[in-house]
């Protein structure tokens, strides 16, 4: 008998486990931790003195284009939850501001991602105005101001629970699995990755 490896373009995914979404507690306890992970006041008015938040806004844009580029984009929410936790404590200059952004970007991958973004990609990205080795550094600076504590609790980690709870019909993504319902997921994911964009809904 032979063994083979074929390896696939398609993504393959776990599907959601019941005994999660069914469970009130988990949605409690995510509502609850997700307090931990936002920054606790205005960076721009106490923390940053270079940075305004059309800045902001213009990286976010551009991190969501990025993100619509790939095959993945789970780690999109947790990639601006780091920007702007970084943001609330490091006084940090403009013309490292989008060095920041791919940084995020690069950490929320390895962490959320089946197929991770490279450094070189995310380089090309940039139009190559950021060479991976300045990426790997700034990633060892950004994971130290953040503790290392990177599995923060996002809007994307409601989705299944908002999911469960709206009154929808079967075909329309009621239930746990199913083309519609995944249809669904993607576009309240892509939904929450346009408010990310703004800092009002932080």
């Amino acid at each position: 008998m032979e063994l083979l490896c074929l390896e696939m373009d398609t993504i393959i995914r776990a599907l959601p486990d019941p005994n999660l979404l069914y469970d009130d507690r988990v949605l409690q306890s995510l509502l609850t931790i997700e307090e931990r992970f936002l920054p606790q006041c205005s960076y721009f008015k106490c923390v940053q003195k270079d940075i305004q938040p059309f800045m902001r806004r213009m990286v976010a844009t551009w991190m969501l284009e990025v993100c619509l580029r790939g095959t993945e984009m789970r780690g999109r929410t947790l990639a601006m939850n780091y920007l702007d936790r970084f943001l609330a404590v490091v006084p940090t200059r403009k013309c490292n501001l989008q060095l920041l952004g791919t940084v995020c970007m690069f950490l929320a991958s390895k962490l959320k991602e089946t197929r991770p973004l490279t450094a070189e990609k995310l380089c090309i990205y940039t139009d190559n105005s950021i060479r991976p080795q300045e990426l790997l550094e700034w990633e060892l600076v950004v994971l130290g101001k953040l503790k290392w504590n990177l599995a923060a609790v996002t809007p994307n980690d409601f989705i299944e629970h908002i999911m469960r709870k709206l009154p929808l019909p079967e075909d329309k993504g009621g239930g746990l699995v199913g083309g519609a319902g995944r249809s669904l997921n993607m576009e309240l994911l892509i939904l929450l990755l346009v408010c990310a964009i703004d800092i009002d809904f932080l």
